[in-house]
C-alpha cells in the first residue's frame, strides 16, 4: 500500500504503509513530477496519474516501478482526473475538455467542450454510464458516457468547485464555496443542504448516508446526508485541510487527510460508533504545502469498463506498441436536454514534456 501526496513543490511523495496492530508510513520515495505544482492525482489497480499546472498528466506503473510517460492534451492546469475500473481514465481542465483516455494505449478516445470556462470538477456514476461536471460557466452538466454526449444541463446561480456521486449513484452533492448541495438522482432536484463555516476544500461519501467535509479549517466533519446534521467533528490537522480521501480494507473505514500543515494523517473510521472521533492510525510529516492525494493498493484488477461506444477503438491496434514509450522512473529514495434522457441512460445497460508541448503548438501555427 502507498500513500500518495502531491505537492506546491513539484514533488509526489510515496510513503509505503504497514498496516498492523500499530500502523506505520515508511517514506519509499520522493519524485519531481512537473515543472509546476500538482493538482490532482488518482489510482487505479495498478497506475497512478497526476495532473499540474504545467498541462501536462504524468503516468506510472506502480507495479513495475516505472515512469509511463505524459499526456499532453489539455492546454491548461489539469483540474481533476478518475478512473473508472482499470479500462479507462477521465480528464478535466482548465481549458474546458474532458478527455476520455483507454488506459490500454493511452489514447485519447473522446475529447469533450464540457464548459465555457474552466472544468472544476467531474464524478462517474458508478454504472460508468453517466457522469457529472461543474465549472465556471455556472453550470451543473450530466454526460451521457454511452454515446458521449451531454444529457442534461443545469444552470446554478455560482460557480461550483466540487461534485461527487454516492457509492449507490442515488444521490449527488455539489458544493459552492461553503455550502454542499444535496441533490436525489431520480427527482433531480435538492433534497437537503448543509452549511459549513468555511470554504469547503474536499468532499468524500463513507457510505450513501455519511458524508465527510473538510475545508480551509483544521477539521473534518460527518454530516447524515437525510438529516443534514453533524454526526462527528474533530482536529484532524494545525491548518487548513486541503484534501480527503477515504477507502476500506479487510473491514476497516479508513480516512486519510493532507494538510496545508505539511502532514498526511491516517484514521480509522468505527460506523457502529459514528459519533465518536476516529483513532489515529499513523501520520508523515512531508514538510511541503500539500495540495492532493491518494492511496494506492495491490488489488484484483477490475473488470469495470466504461459502455461508452466513443471509447471503442480498431481491435487491429490492440497487439501494437504502446503510444507512449517507458522508461525506468527517477525515483529519489526518501530521507439542453430533458432529465428522462439521464435516467433512460442508467437504464441502458516534465522539462522535455513542456518542450514536446511547445513544439507541438508551434507545428500547429505553421
Amino acid at each position: 500500500m502507498e500513500l500518495l501526496g502531491g505537492c506546491y513543490e513539484q514533488v509526489l511523495f510515496g510513503f509505503a504503509i504497514q498496516p498492523g496492530e500499530n500502523w506505520s508510513a515508511l517514506p519509499d520515495f520522493t519524485h519531481h513530477a512537473h515543472t509546476a505544482s500538482l493538482s490532482a492525482v488518482a489510482v487505479n489497480d495498478r497506475y497512478v496519474v497526476t495532473g499540474s499546472k504545467d498541462e501536462t498528466i504524468q503516468i506510472y506503473d506502480m507495479k513495475k516501478k516505472v515512469e509511463h510517460g505524459a499526456l499532453m492534451q489539455h492546454d491548461g492546469t489539469v483540474t481533476c482526473l478518475e478512473f473508472y475500473g482499470s479500462s479507462h481514465l477521465l480528464s478535466g481542465a482548465e481549458d474546458g475538455l474532458i478527455c476520455i483516455w483507454n488506459t490500454k494505449r493511452w489514447e485519447c478516445l473522446k475529447s469533450i467542450k464540457a464548459h465555457k470556462g474552466h472544468v472544476t470538477s467531474f464524478s462517474i456514476h458508478p454504472s460508468g454510464k453517466l457522469a457529472l461536471s461543474v465549472g465556471t460557466d455556472k453550470t451543473l452538466r450530466t454526460w451521457n458516457l454511452v454515446e458521449g454526449r451531454s444529457a442534461f444541463i443545469k444552470n446554478i446561480k455560482q460557480n461550483a468547485h466540487l461534485v461527487k456521486w454516492s457509492p449507490s449513484g442515488e444521490v449527488y452533492v455539489v458544493v459552492i464555496a461553503n455550502k454542499v448541495d444535496i441533490y436525489n438522482l431520480e427527482t433531480a432536484s435538492i433534497s437537503g443542504t448543509i452549511v459549513a463555516e468555511k470554504r469547503i476544500s474536499s468532499v468524500k461519501f463513507l457510505t450513501d448516508s455519511i458524508l465527510a467535509i473538510a475545508g480551509d479549517e483544521e477539521f473534518v466533519r460527518l454530516f447524515n446526508c437525510e438529516s443534514q446534521k453533524c454526526l462527528c467533528e474533530f482536529k484532524a490537522h494545525e491548518k487548513r485541510v486541503k484534501e480527503i480521501y477515504t477507502f476500506e480494507m479487510e473491514g476497516l473505514h479508513i480516512l486519510v487527510t493532507a494538510s496545508s500543515d505539511g502532514f498526511l494523517k491516517m484514521w480509522s473510521l468505527d460506523l457502529e460508533k459514528i459519533n465518536n472521533s476516529p483513532s489515529l492510525l499513523c501520520e508523515v510529516n512531508t514538510k511541503a504545502r500539500l495540495t492532493c492525494l491518494a492511496v494506492w493498493h495491490k488489488r484484483d484488477s477490475e473488470a469495470k469498463k466504461i459502455p461508452n461506444e466513443a471509447t471503442t477503438s480498431s481491435q487491429a491496434h490492440e497487439e501494437e506498441q504502446p503510444l507512449i514509450k517507458k522508461k525506468k522512473i527517477g525515483w529519489a529514495e526518501c530521507d439542453k436536454s430533458s432529465e428522462g434522457d439521464v435516467q433512460e441512460t442508467l437504464k441502458k445497460g516534465k522539462s522535455a514534456g513542456v518542450q514536446q508541448k511547445k513544439k507541438k503548438i508551434m507545428q500547429k501555427l505553421k
